[in-house]
């Protein structure tokens, strides 16, 4: 079994009348990429902070390494690396000064220091910018200096909070696999973000938050069990009768069927062969059938339905 990384347990945060963290517990193995999604204002943001200890809670408990986590726990933090949302560099400094001064605030020894942060303007690819000044960056390099700032004293923890929000498709790239190789050097990943595609691809496991308590966890085939919708079939048809359409609910495992526009989607929970039937009735009836989709649930699916379709404008917490 591996080593439990990350330990909180019955965590409680309140802001007055406003309960951010409700009894959280979580726990985060060695080697693991965590996904820690959630919609705005679901608590993510306040679980980082009060797992930095930049936040006090007001019950529960937080472990790091084994350890208790508190805000002089300097030990601990030389090993913990943070990439926020928030950019934060310093203009005055080139691109190699500020990972030298990041770099700086745990490595002393001016040798070694030179090394890890040479070793991460290679590994975000800024060889080319050393010498230029944040204002100079596109988007997409200023957060690849935000994220060789945070990893270049080679952390075991690395926390990322939305690393890749507007950031062009390359920069997502270079960043996506930067952060899988990160994880392949042997760093824990704590990774949060509203891109689902990306949390399916380089996330191990998943926490979904919602009013601050975990809702679900699990892998992503784990989570994408939980849902009642296993696959979605989608078939373009010219015509479409209520009779054939009713034949086509009553189907086993089908609990939703829409003509709509030209296109017949339908609903799957549980079942091999669904689309073998679905299909079946079509041709029954001689219809004239177009192009036909079957989709697995993806995790966005998931986390829409955990967490529901509403819009949410609360940021923070």
């Amino acid at each position: 079994m591996a080593d439990t990384v990350v330990k909180i347990d019955s965590l409680v945060k309140r802001y007055k009348d406003l309960i951010a963290l409700d009894h959280l517990s979580l726990e985060i193995k060695e080697g693991e990429v965590f996904g820690l999604l959630g919609p705005n204002g679901s608590g993510k943001t306040t679980t980082i902070n009060c797992l930095l200890s930049l936040l006090q809670f007001d019950k529960g408990t937080v472990e790091v390494f084994g350890k208790p986590m508190t805000p002089t726990a300097y030990d601990i933090k030389r090993d913990i690396g943070i990439i926020m949302q928030n950019v934060a560099v310093f203009d005055e400094l080139t691109v190699y000064d500020n990972i030298d001064y990041f770099c700086g605030l745990y490595i002393t020894d001016k040798a070694t220091r030179k090394q890890y942060v040479d070793e991460a303007v290679k590994f975000v690819g800024l060889e080319d910018f050393k010498n230029f000044y944040p204002k100079k960056l596109s988007g997409g390099l200023l957060r690849r200096l935000n994220i060789a700032c945070g990893i270049a004293h080679k952390p075991k923890l690395i926390i990322l909070d939305e690393p890749t929000v507007a950031v062009d498709p390359q920069s997502r790239n270079k960043i996506l696999e930067g952060i899988e190789q990160l994880n392949r050097d042997g760093a824990t990943v704590i990774y949060t973000s509203h891109y689902m595609e990306e949390v399916e691809q380089i996330c191990t496991r998943i926490a979904i938050m919602d009013k601050g308590k975990k809702v679900a966890e699990g892998t992503k085939e784990e989570l994408k069990r939980m849902i009642k919708n296993t696959e979605t079939i989608t078939v373009e048809v010219r015509e479409l009768s209520d009779e054939v359409l009713s034949q086509v609910s009553g189907l086993p495992h089908v609990y939703s069927a829409v003509y709509e526009n030209g296109s017949l989607t339908v609903a799957c929970s549980g079942g091999k062969h669904n689309l073998i039937r679905v299909l079946g009735v079509l041709q029954e009836h001689d219809l004239h059938i177009g192009r036909v989709y079957s989709e697995l649930p993806t995790l966005n699916d998931v986390f829409l339905e955990i967490t529901g379709k509403a819009l949410r404008d609360k940021e923070g917490q």
